[in-house]
Formats: structure tokens, sequence, C-alpha cells
């Protein structure tokens, strides 16, 4: 039976929407395949890792009637980007086994049985939902992801804490050298709830968003959240854990400011960062007034100097930090001007935007 026929770009786009969270190799065998569900011209494709699930449709897809089947979503997806752009591509499901035809060309996968694949339910019972564009969102994360940590023994910094207060949706994520905080206004006006997003969740969720106005809603539960958008649902587990009380670590009164130009200092970071340790990338900022310098050395003994003018006027200070912990901060910003803010050398200093409360990125020092 020809289950589906169509464009090769038809089916490729939503197959690569779903296709990122799958493994290649599972100790579910099930769980490396992608569930296609076909009803008339109406395609439907599903992955799961049990954590996440990712739903996605899409229109055009002929054939011969209704059917679903299961086949190995990396293998599929790496047949139709083989294929030339406007290939039309035949499905055909005879003897437990997908073919895959286009023009000349013949694969034959392997199938498991439709009704053997897991699916993700939304939990029934209190649930909450808002609205938020695409761009906000997608905003939100990209100024706090990468401050999550990897393998944590921790487990619940290995994720991302979003939390819902009044009108206000904050995001924060530490690795417990450094945190960021950044929100955005909601319409909708919710009693305070806190969830720990999976790192995974957020990496599929910053690949899949768009940068433009359409809506991304969100349903939450006490241990999944739904993010629907476009043609796409992402249904993700939470995290169980209790996130660091993070108003505790944001320095609430420093005595010495500098303003400089977010461009300008991120590329003398760069240069200084050519020649840190490659373990520990440690460079070492001196202040003083209307002055900033940056100094690196390696194991080799190499050594890197940069001096850049700065509207500063406080106290010398003499102190060291992850040169990686600045680029990372300085890359997902979008302002012209940052303001980083000392009390002395031994304290976390504080990156902000000028005028702007809803971001704040602390750091701790480190000796050099």
């Amino acid at each position: 039976m020809v289950l589906i026929k169509t464009q090769r770009d038809t089916l490729l786009a939503p197959l690569q929407s779903v296709s990122g969270i799958v493994e290649r190799r599972h100790t579910l065998p099930i769980l490396s395949n992608v569930l296609l569900e076909k009803k008339g011209d109406h395609l439907t494709l599903l992955a799961t890792d049990i954590e996440i699930q990712i739903t996605t449709a899409t229109e055009g897809a002929g054939g011969e009637g209704d059917g679903a089947v299961t086949v190995g979503a990396r293998k599929l997806q790496d047949i139709l980007r083989s294929l030339s752009d406007s290939t039309e591509v035949s499905l055909v499901l005879e003897d437990k086994r997908l073919q895959v035809r286009a023009g000349k060309s013949r694969f034959s996968l392997q199938t498991l049985p439709a009704d053997d694949f897991p699916r993700m339910t939304l939990a029934e019972g209190d649930t909450k939902q808002f609205q938020i564009t695409q761009k906000a969102f997608r905003q939100l994360l990209a100024k706090t992801q990468y401050s999550m940590a990897t393998q944590d023994v921790r487990y619940y910094l290995n994720g991302l804490l979003l939390q819902v207060d009044g009108k206000e949706l904050r995001a924060v994520a530490t690795d417990g050298h450094r945190l960021a905080f950044a929100s955005v206004e909601i319409e909708t006006d919710l009693p305070r709830q806190e969830m720990i997003l999976p790192r995974k969740t957020v990496l599929e969720l910053n690949r899949l968003l768009a940068d433009n106005d359409e809506a991304l809603n969100i349903t939450l539960t006490p241990n999944q959240v739904r993010f629907a958008f476009g043609s796409v649902v992402l249904v993700s587990k939470l995290i169980d854990g209790k996130f660091p009380d993070y108003e505790r670590v944001i320095p609430p009164v420093l005595k010495n400011h500098m303003k400089v130009g977010r461009q300008t200092l991120m590329q003398a970071m760069q240069r200084a960062a050519i020649l840190t340790n490659e373990k520990f990338r440690g460079v070492r900022v001196v202040l003083g007034e209307n002055s900033l310098k940056l100094m690196a050395a390696n194991a080799e003994q190499e050594e890197a100097q940069e001096e850049i003018e700065v509207d500063y006027t406080g106290d010398v200070i003499d102190v060291g930090f992850n040169v990686g912990y600045l680029l990372d901060v300085l890359n997902n910003l979008h302002s012209d001007e940052v303001q980083w803010s000392f009390n002395d050398a031994n304290s976390s200093a504080l990156i902000t935007v000028p005028g702007n409360d809803r971001f704040k990125y602390v750091v701790m020092p480190m000796r050099i």
C-alpha cells in the first residue's frame, strides 16, 4: 500500500521538527523511531524519549488510504535529506517494511508496530495556561540557558527555572559559578508557580521556536509542561527538585559601577582569551579611573594585555574571572552598552543592561 505520496519537503520539514530528541541507539528500539499517522491528506508525526514528546502535523500527504507505522527517524531523515528538493517521494508499506521510493531510488526500512509506540498525555487536574510570543520566549531562553549546568550531581541545576508570578514570567539558570536571570511581562495574571525545565527541553525549544510574534501557548501542570506553537506541540516532564533561591544570589547593593560598549568589551575579551590557560580560562581584570585592563597568561608563559576606555570613577579593583563566563553573557545580549558592578575583588560581580531591570547576570570571581 502506498501510504504516503508527496513532495520531499512536505515530509522532511516536519520530520526535522520532531527528530531532534530521538537518540540513534536506545535501550528501547522503538524510541529510535518516529510515529507516522495518516488520515486522509493529514499526516501527524510524533517522536519521544519518554521525558519529552514532540508532535507536528502537515497537510498534502497523498496516498491510498489511512494507516500508521513507526520507522527509524534518523535514517528516514538522512534519506530524505540526500534527495534533491522537489523530488516526489512515496512511502510504501508492505510486509512490515517501509519502502521509500524516489525516482529510481529504493530504500527498504524496518518498521515496528504503531500500537507499541509510547505516548505522553498531559496530566489532568490543576492546569494553568498563558500565552506569549515565540520571539519573546526565545529571547528569554537565550539570555539564560548558557548558565545551565551540564551533568551536575545536583540534577536540578541541569535545567532552567521558569517562574510565573502575577503578570511576570521569569527564567533563571545557574551552574553554581554564575547565574543568569531574565523576565518578561505576560498578559495573564497567575498565582506564583515554579517549574524546572530539563536541559534537553530548553535546547529543543530554542531550536524550534521562530523569531516572530506568533503565539506560543504554555500549559502548566504540577509535573509537566506543554508548549504549542505553529503546528508543533511539545510536552515535557519537569525536573523534580528545589531550585536554589536565586534572589539571595543576586547582590542587592554594589558600590562600584562601570559602563562600557558591549561590542568593545567582547572583542577585547575574545583577544585576551586566546592566551588563557585552556583548562581554567582565567583573565585578570584591573579597573582604574576610566580604564579597564584585561590580562591573560598560560602555562607556556605567553601573555596578552588589553586596555580599553570605560566610564568608571570607583575604587581600584584587581580581580580574576573565567573569561568563558563573561563571553557567554556578552554574546547573548543585544544591547549597545552593559553595566558591570562590583563591591571588591572577593565578592560576586553583576552584569546588567543600563535602564533595564529585567536582566541580571551574577558571576563569581576566581583566583588567578
